[in-house]
């Protein structure tokens, strides 16, 4: 499975995809959200992690742009105080918005769902 990881965090960048390639999957880091827009329109992800607000442009415009263009890529907000951007996100078909700083076990749940999910459709 190939995930993109959106997020203006070098921190929360690194971290997620040391832990998502120890899990066996393939990552790619986009460093804002039209970075990200442009990756995830070129490329085939089945996962998106995403930050709810970053530079250029925020998650939720990452989410409707990208899905407006492609269907299946599964959208997994983040955010550290979710707000009225991550309920839109929601609203606008977002998987779920994990609160930072989130648990790596977390993480691995919800993909574990997001996984099942797909394998159903």
């Amino acid at each position: 499975m190939k995930i993109i990881v959106i997020d203006d965090s070098e921190i929360i960048r690194n971290l997620l995809q040391e832990y998502l390639t120890d899990l066996g999957y393939e990552v790619e880091l986009a460093v804002d959200g039209q970075e990200g827009i442009d990756k995830a329109l070129a490329n085939d992800y089945q996962v998106a992690f995403c930050d709810i607000h970053m530079p250029k442009k925020n998650g939720y415009q990452v989410l409707k742009e990208v899905t407006g263009q492609k269907t299946g890529m599964v959208f997994i907000m983040t955010d550290s105080l979710p707000d009225k951007l991550a309920e839109m996100a929601n609203e606008a078909g977002a998987y779920c918005c994990l609160k930072k700083p989130f648990d790596l076990d977390e993480i691995k749940t919800v993909l574990k769902n997001v996984i099942s999910m797909v394998k159903s459709l």
